[in-house]
């Protein structure tokens, strides 16, 4: 089944003010803006007629802010469900407990992922004081309710030396898939870059730990693009013979597979980095994805480092955190420690 896959923020409303979130990094005293229902069901009626005519089946990531502080949050939800729409939520610990997490697997909620970015005094410097216990607390309760609970980690040179142990917190709690992205940044700040060396050598300890914990209950995602380099260099991944030289295998979803809508209905490629390609409330997503604007994240050829790699086409790294650093997705991946 082939799946298109829309990360939809609902709303910007949020508990917490996080150090590295894209909605508060820049500006903490920007308007928050909730996406009226009448407007949800426009752009959810938009997404629906795109993916019928590029024939791939939706998929929704909901998100904010924090979702379920949406007014309407359980009208989204029946909105979902009446339609037998699959989806999974990105959001806070703090409003889940046992009543709501049935009643969000009755909706239909297929996961719901929780953020640890750190140890605990790391993880409450970046969040807020208390987030790393309740966070780990209602692991159990998602798992009890038949959610998938989903942990996420944001890595920078701050908490790159707690990783370990955060993935062996995360197996002691049992929740269901581990996986982590680098923190893109948004003032071409340097402080928190990680260099090549030191990227690759968490990968190294992560992949160790991962062995380790193979027969655990915790799975683990390669979420970043360039575990694929690792475990090419290790063997472990290699190119297939009978390749169709036009297709894009795997690697950044971004103009591939994935649009990121906002609150304000603006479709970005990717909410990582700024990429606006239009907007859900004023134009068919489908025009929009196959718009010359759109067509900058396909053009493949232009990334300086990656087009001259034999990994074009499964890896890429991610340009997002690459134009966090240089204000150029094409540019090389700051952490990329490949010689072409």
């Amino acid at each position: 089944m082939d799946f298109f896959a829309f990360q939809w923020h609902i709303t910007d409303d949020c508990d917490q003010r996080c150090k590295h979130c894209y909605i508060f990094s820049e500006d903490n005293t920007k308007p928050l803006i909730t996406m009226s229902y009448n407007d949800i069901i426009h752009v959810f009626n938009n997404c629906i007629r795109m993916c019928k005519k590029v024939n791939r089946t939706p998929y929704f990531t909901i998100t904010g802010g924090d979702p379920l502080l949406h007014p309407d949050f359980w009208k989204i939800m029946k909105l979902f469900k009446d339609n037998s729409i699959r989806f999974g939520i990105l959001g806070n610990p703090f409003h889940l407990n046992n009543e709501i997490c049935k009643k969000l697997h009755d909706y239909g909620c297929e996961f719901y992922q929780l953020s640890i970015d750190g140890l605990k005094d790391t993880h409450d410097y970046f969040r807020k004081d208390g987030s790393f216990d309740i966070t780990l607390d209602k692991i159990a309760c998602l798992k009890n309710a038949n959610i998938h609970a989903n942990i996420m980690t944001t890595v920078s040179k701050t908490n790159i030396n707690e990783i370990p142990e955060i993935i062996d917190k995360i197996v002691e709690y049992e929740a269901d898939l581990f996986s982590f992205a680098r923190y893109c940044p948004t003032s071409l700040e340097k402080s928190v870059q990680m260099s090549p060396n030191e990227y690759h050598d968490l990968l190294d300890v992560c992949w160790e730990r991962f062995e380790k914990y193979k027969d655990s209950n915790t799975h683990f995602n390669l979420k970043d693009h360039l575990w694929t380099l690792f475990l090419y260099e290790k063997g472990i991944f290699e190119i297939p013979s009978d390749l169709d030289d036009d297709v894009i295998y795997d690697g950044c979803n971004c103009g591939n597979s994935h649009i990121t809508i906002l609150p304000t209905g603006n479709v970005y490629a990717c909410r990582r980095m700024e990429s606006k390609v239009g907007n859900a409330l004023f134009e068919e997503l489908y025009d929009i994805f196959f718009s010359e604007k759109m067509d900058k994240y396909r053009q493949y050829e232009k990334f300086e480092k990656c087009s001259k790699c034999e990994l074009l086409r499964f890896c890429r790294g991610c340009p997002a955190v690459s134009y966090g650093t240089t204000h150029n997705m094409y540019s090389a991946d700051p952490q990329c420690w490949k010689k072409v």
